[in-house]
């Protein structure tokens, strides 16, 4: 079969079930005043290497959004299992300015080189300055619906106990990752596995 967009045949898109599983970026972001938003993204990845650079992507101008333009930063929390409830909570469409952290029982930590706070109950983040919001102009043009939020890291928090041997141990911390419709997965360090690149080659 085939899908089209402006000719669906199936009664849900089939996008996010097959670009999966897709990692969370869970998002602190601190505006001028002073007040933080903290909200999931599973349009979320590393985008850049030397230097190291993430992107979110927003549907809509939503407050992680303005708030990483407003403050020029944002911090990246794992999602991890232990924390999904939390991290589901923290989606809740609440008032500018309330607290996700509070609304959600977690800890705000202070970051080492950004304002903005990490969940302190997360074993890893991402601190990240604002570089650029890129509007996603469709085909045809017209007014974008989504946002992509380009951020550089600055500094990256691990908690000491997933690292090992002097590399972070990604299974341990079990970082929950985005399917289609209401799926999630998990990475486990038993189903891990190395794949060596070829050597030469253009």
């Amino acid at each position: 079969m085939h899908y089209e967009a402006d000719n669906p045949s199936l009664p849900h898109n089939p996008l996010k079930a097959i670009v999966a599983p897709r990692p969370i970026g869970w998002i602190s972001a601190m505006d001028r005043a002073g007040r933080v938003n903290l909200a999931p993204y599973s349009f979320f990845n590393a985008v850049g290497g030397e230097p190291d650079m993430v992107m979110f992507s927003s549907s809509g101008r939503k407050d992680a959004m303005t708030f990483a333009e407003e403050g020029g930063e944002f911090v990246c929390s794992l999602a991890t299992f232990d924390l999904r409830e939390a991290v589901n909570a923290t989606s809740a469409p609440l008032a500018r300015g309330e607290s996700e952290f509070g609304f959600a029982g977690l800890t705000p930590a202070p970051s080492l080189r950004v304002r903005p706070p990490r969940v302190a109950e997360s074993p890893a983040a991402i601190e990240c300055k604002w570089l650029q919001t890129v509007p996603l102009v469709p085909l045809g043009g017209g007014v974008p619906a989504n946002f992509m939020v380009i951020g550089q890291v600055v500094s990256i928090y691990v908690d000491d106990r997933f690292v090992r041997d002097g590399r972070v141990d990604t299974g341990a911390m079990r970082p929950i990752l985005r399917g289609g419709y209401f799926d999630y997965f998990t990475t486990e360090s038993e189903n891990r596995f190395e794949l060596r690149r070829p050597k030469g080659g253009g």
